[in-house]
């Protein structure tokens, strides 16, 4: 009973739900029409995101004043070897909510002189399983998914960072990076008090850049789920499309937005009918392999070294999503 409050109440915030069903009822909106119930959906969500997305950022922004740059080179430079990719991988779940804001991280930390493959897991793991989506995902879908969502996307990191170590494509990195030389100055310790004032600083920074996109990404949500036929969702991402799962990864790599503003989106059309591997595929295309964050990568490395990150990342991202098809009736 305690998890299904924490599930339900905390997490899924259904009392916020019956809370603006009851007030748009009270002003004469009829939630079971298609207008009502978009609106309910969109200021619903948009809510419960909002209040989850400050809530996160600030714990893990204070958890992440301890984790500079240097020191996290430092904790990095101690591993070898396979544990050095999950030590990467581990790091990127503490660090920036998206793909180009880890893309300046994984260029220092390759200018430190740290293996490629080892950034690379960083690289991988930052924007698609941080703790944003480990909670997100459980208020929606459960405790299961959640879990096994991120268990998967660190495995991804993991063996995508130790094939391009097996590559040895460092050659591929841009000169002007291959020769940097890393500042090796330790930060300084700050205070608890210095470590809040940082953790508000980020709720509001980050706020201001993921806003449009929870926005944009609940309006979607809400005229999938409120506005498109059950049956064509269905039909076109639903068990009975073999091909759902690379058509929702490829239909995700132009986008842009966070896991705060694909979330919405991926309910709805779970919602509407389509399979939970195909969805949650849509948001890992959508939160790792942006088209922008491609081209702010490509400033960085060759088109070579691009072109198999890319294909390690799809690759790994369809295998997840069949494989959530296939788990689905059992972790549901």
């Amino acid at each position: 009973m305690i998890g299904s409050f924490i599930m339900n109440q905390v997490l899924g915030m259904k009392w916020l739900n019956q809370l603006i069903a009851a007030l748009l009822s009270a002003l004469g909106i009829d939630i079971e029409s298609k207008i009502g119930g978009s609106l309910l959906f969109f200021l619903y969500d948009t809510i419960k995101i909002i209040i989850l997305l400050c809530v996160l950022i600030y714990i893990i922004s204070y958890i992440q004043s301890y984790f500079p740059p240097e020191k996290s080179k430092k904790i990095m430079g101690k591993f070898h070897g396979i544990w050095a990719n999950c030590m990467a991988a581990l790091l990127g779940t503490v660090t920036p909510f998206c793909s180009c804001s880890s893309i300046p991280l994984f260029i220092g930390f390759t200018s430190a002189g740290l293996p490629l493959g080892v950034t690379f897991s960083f690289l991988i793991s930052s924007p698609m399983v941080d703790l944003g989506s480990l909670v997100l995902l459980m208020s929606i879908f459960g405790p299961k998914v959640a879990i096994i969502y991120v268990v998967l996307g660190l495995v991804i990191a993991v063996a995508g960072g130790m094939i391009i170590e097996k590559l040895r494509m460092e050659e591929q990195v841009e000169e002007f990076i291959r020769n940097a030389r890393a500042v090796g100055i330790d930060s300084p310790s700050l205070t608890r008090k210095e470590r809040l004032i940082y953790a508000k600083e980020q709720v509001a920074e980050t706020f201001k850049k993921v806003v449009p996109y929870i926005l944009l990404g609940v309006a979607i949500g809400a005229v999938i789920h409120n506005w498109i036929p059950e049956h064509v969702i269905e039909s076109i991402l639903g068990n009975n499309n073999p091909f759902g799962v690379i058509l929702a990864t490829v239909i995700g790599l132009p986008m842009y937005a966070d896991i705060f503003g694909s979330i919405p989106i991926a309910e709805a059309l779970f919602a509407k009918g389509a399979m939970l591997g195909t969805v949650l595929a849509f948001m890992m295309g959508v939160t790792t392999l942006s088209l922008p964050s491609m081209i702010m990568l490509k400033k960085a490395i060759r088109p070579k070294l691009l072109g198999v990150f890319i294909a390690i990342c799809t690759i790994g991202i369809i295998v997840v999503g069949y494989l959530f098809n296939i788990l689905q009736g059992i972790i549901i």
